[in-house]
């Protein structure tokens, strides 16, 4: 229920969530890959020499990011 509440939300608007359930998609890696490309065709760079960098943040609650990140995206829900 709670994949499908995150896709109806992001549906309406259509504006990225402050915060991305990452867990909650299908295909995690087609939503990485679209942030590389939208990346890549803002700066002008190639795409097949870009690679995924992660920065762990110290935020407990997806409630305390209130705007998108400037460049890339916030995720939460990963997992071991």
């Amino acid at each position: 229920m709670l994949r499908i509440q995150q896709l109806v939300e992001y549906s309406e608007e259509l504006i990225a969530p402050a915060s991305l359930w990452i867990s909650g998609l299908f295909n995690p890696m087609s939503y990485l890959t679209s942030i590389m490309q939208v990346t890549a065709r803002r700066d002008n760079l190639a795409l097949d020499d870009m690679a995924l960098k992660t920065d762990i943040t110290n935020v407990k609650d997806k409630a305390e990011i209130v705007a998108p990140a400037e460049n890339g995206c916030y995720v939460h829900g990963f997992f071991l």
